[in-house]
């Protein structure tokens, strides 16, 4: 399923009405956190730490409906740490928030 990158202000919208700088500092919010499990990931060095970077990186794409977001990290949870590959999904989910 393609991720359009409306959808996240278009949830964010739904949920805090139409207050434009509500919205951004969620969207900011939302961003820090999923980078913030990222940078976990990258650093993990034991399928434990990988793991559970990997599950809270899917709970917080799940909360926003980041579809595309929710199934890397899935791909991250099964996977084994510093796989690029996930890297390279999980980069380019974010990198459509940047619109």
């Amino acid at each position: 399923m393609a991720y359009d990158p409306g959808a996240l202000d278009t949830a964010l919208a739904a949920a805090v009405g139409n207050d434009p700088s509500l919205i951004a500092e969620l969207r900011r919010a939302f961003l820090e956190s999923a980078e913030r499990q990222r940078d976990l990931l990258s650093r993990a060095r034991c399928d434990a730490n990988w793991r559970a970077a990997a599950w809270r990186l899917k709970g917080i794409a799940a909360s926003f409906g980041a579809v595309r977001l929710m199934d890397a990290a899935e791909q991250a949870s099964c996977s084994v740490p510093g796989d690029p590959a996930v890297f390279r999904r999980i980069d380019a989910a974010l990198a459509s928030f940047d619109c």
